[in-house]
Order: C-alpha cells, then structure tokens, then sequence
C-alpha cells in the first residue's frame, strides 16, 4: 500500500539533499570571500608596516615625543628591548592607519551584498562619519588638550622631582588619552542609530541630561589616565557631543519596519 508513496518519498529526500548541498556551497563561498578579505587587508597591513618601520618610524616618533623634547626633558628607555618594542608598536598603529582604506574597502566589499540599495546608501555615510568623527577626536584631543594637560602634569612635578619619562609608558599613556576621545567623539552617531531605532527619542534624551552628565565625568573617569584634567577634558566634548545628538535625534525619524 505504501509503493505509490515512495516517488514522492524518494523525491522529498533529493529536494532536502540538494538544499543541504546549496547550503554548504553557500556557506564555503562565503569563507572564502571572507578568507580573501583577510588575507588582503593582512598583507596590506604588513606591506604598510615595513614600509612605516623602514622608512618614516625616526620621523613619526620624533613627532610623537615632540611635546616633551620641546620642553627640554629627555625620553629614557630602562629595558633593553623598550624602545625598539615601542617603534614596534608605533608602526603597527600607523600601519594599520595607513592600510586602512584598503581594509574599508575589502570589507566594504564583502558586505555589500547583503545590503539593499538604500541600506547601503546609509551604511556609507554612517561609516565614514563614524571614521571621520573618530580622527576629529584623536585630532582635537592631540592639538587642542594633550599638549595643555602635558604642561600641566609637568608644572605640577616643578621643584618636587625631576622628571625621567620613559618611551614606553610614555607612548602608552599618549594613546590612552588620545583614543578615548576618538571612541566619545562617536556619540552622535550612536543615538541616531538608537533613535532610528526606536530605543531612544528627542524627548527622553532631553530629560535626561543631568544624568547624562553625571554619567559622561564618569564614563570619562573609566577612560582617560586618573586625573582630573583629562577626566575633564573628555568630560566637556563627550556633554557637548550628546547636546549634538539630541539635536539630531530631534530630526530623525524611527526606522518603519517592514
């Protein structure tokens, strides 16, 4: 009784093996893709790193401790191994900088696909605001902060210590405090995205602002060095920064899900 069955028994099967088969091709396509994107941005990083470290690594370093040659202190190392060590690092980071146009755009690429056209559209803008708003902030906090906070701390140790600032510690707390405002400077984009959303509105946000503002010195305090300079220094843009973002989420509208 159960013959008739078996043609359409027999062809549920082929139809689940050929689906099973599409799923693994398409799922081996895409570690592929995602391994050649790999690939590549590593080799870009690592050609952008020797040519950093060859070639322009006296030049950037010189250029980093220049606040603290200007004012007549000399950078020690104490280990054997911390100054080369440190222009290591130094130009990974500036490798990484360097390559990074072609990082975007192999990952740019591999992603693209998934996306509709509009969804793209607003991928690309948001993505190289987030960039550029990061740089902006690396950039204000190296010109218009880092330089007063480093007179300060210095003045501070005037006629108590001499100063004996080692090139690694040194690089690390410039970056300390120079990333973080990078990372705050990307507050507007964050609550556009929570407003598109629906998880935040003008309103809300504008109600909220003496929290806000006891959250941000605090959130400053987790990521600057502990001191009340740079606590305040990032304190001050990241409230202005959220004054910015609730004008915007004053013009955004919620996302309409399909």
């Amino acid at each position: 009784m159960s013959a008739p069955h078996e043609p359409a028994r027999t062809e549920a099967k082929a139809e689940e093996a050929e689906n099973i088969q599409d799923k693994r091709s398409s799922l081996l396509s895409h570690l592929l893709a995602l391994r050649k994107v790999l690939v590549i941005s590593a080799i870009a990083v690592v050609a952008a790193f020797l040519l950093v470290f060859y070639f322009a690594i006296d030049t950037l370093m010189a250029w980093i401790i220049a606040p603290i040659t200007a004012r007549g202190i000399e950078i020690i190392y104490t280990a054997m191994s911390a100054a080369l060590v440190t222009k290591f690092k130094v130009a990974l980071i500036a490798a990484a900088v360097a390559a990074s146009p072609v990082v975007i755009w192999q990952v740019w690429g591999f992603i693209r696909p998934a996306l509709y056209p509009k969804e793209q559209k607003a991928f690309r803008v948001l993505f190289f605001l987030a960039l550029f708003l990061f740089l902006l902030g690396v950039t204000f906090c190296y010109f218009a902060v880092y330089t007063l906070a480093v007179d300060f701390f210095l003045v501070q140790g005037e006629g108590m210590a001499t100063p004996l600032l080692t090139i690694d510690n040194y690089v690390n707390f410039l970056f300390s405090f120079t990333v973080p405002f990078g990372v705050a400077f990307q507050l507007p984009v964050f609550l556009y995205l929570t407003t598109r959303m629906g998880l935040t509105n003008y309103k809300m946000l504008a109600s909220k602002r003496k929290y806000v503002l006891l959250g941000v010195f605090v959130i400053a305090a987790i990521l600057t060095p502990p001191d009340v300079v740079s606590q305040v220094a990032l304190g001050v843009p990241l409230y202005a920064l959220y004054e910015v973002g609730t004008l915007v989420a004053r013009f955004t509208k919620v996302r309409e899900r399909e």
